[in-house]
C-alpha cells in the first residue's frame, strides 16, 4: 500500500472520523464530493466514506453515473466532511477539507466490499442506470425485479460498472469552530512525499 498521508495526519482524521461516529450525528460519514464536468461547471453530491487509509481516502459508487464520468475525464476532485457534533458544538463543530486524484479500487477491493453489502442494494446497483433518465417508477422496479430473478438462486455478483475509488490527497484542511467566529483552521499540502502544515486565518 502507497503511503499518501502524514502518519499524524492519518491518525488525527481516523480520530475524528471515530468521535463523529461516537457522537449524535446519525450520518457521520456522509461527505460531498465535488466534480468538474465536461463544460468546466462544477458538480456536488453526498458520497458515503468508506474508509480513510494510509493510501488516500475511499468511496463507492457506479462508474457510469455523472460523476463516474466526469471522475474519469477529471480525476481531480474535492471531498467535504462536516461533524457538526463535534468540538464546540454551537460554534460549528469540526470541518474537513480534502482535495486530490481520484484513482480507481482494485477489482479484488471493490469485490471484497460490495459482498459486505444488503443484498438489496447489491440488486439495486445492478437495476440503475444512475443519472440516466428514467420514463417512470414502475420502470425501475421492473428492472429490480428482473434482477431479484435472475440472482434468486445465489449470491449477487459486484457489476462491472460499480466499485471504488480512493482519493489521493495533496491538501487537507482541518476547521475546528470556536466561539465568536474565532475558529481554527489548520492546513496541510503534500508537495511530492513530504506534508508541510501551516496555521490559517479563519
Amino acid at each position: 500500500m502507497d503511503i499518501m498521508f502524514a502518519p499524524e495526519l492519518l491518525q488525527q482524521l481516523r480520530d475524528l472520523l471515530e468521535q463523529a461516529r461516537a457522537s449524535q450525528d446519525p450520518d457521520a460519514t456522509a461527505m460531498s464530493l465535488a466534480t468538474v464536468g465536461g463544460d468546466g461547471r462544477p458538480h456536488a453530491r453526498i458520497v458515503l466514506l468508506k474508509g480513510i487509509e494510509a493510501d488516500g481516502v475511499r468511496f463507492h459508487t457506479n462508474y457510469q453515473s455523472a460523476k463516474g464520468e466526469e471522475i474519469r475525464a477529471h480525476a481531480e476532485v474535492a471531498l467535504c466532511l462536516h461533524w457538526k457534533w463535534l468540538g464546540e458544538v454551537r460554534a460549528g463543530g469540526v470541518q474537513v477539507r480534502i482535495e486530490g486524484r481520484a484513482l480507481r479500487l482494485s477489482d479484488e477491493e471493490s469485490d471484497a466490499y460490495f459482498a459486505t453489502r444488503p443484498r438489496g442494494s447489491q440488486i439495486g446497483a445492478w437495476a440503475s442506470l444512475q443519472s440516466q433518465t428514467l420514463p417512470d417508477r414502475a420502470a425501475f422496479e421492473t428492472r429490480v425485479a428482473e434482477y431479484e430473478q435472475r440472482f434468486a438462486e445465489g449470491p449477487v455478483t459486484r457489476p462491472p460498472h460499480w466499485g471504488g475509488y480512493r482519493v489521493v490527497p495533496d491538501m487537507v484542511e482541518i476547521w475546528h469552530g470556536r466561539e465568536f467566529r474565532l475558529h481554527e483552521r489548520r492546513r496541510w499540502e503534500r508537495f511530492a512525499d513530504v506534508w508541510r502544515d501551516r496555521l490559517m486565518y479563519p
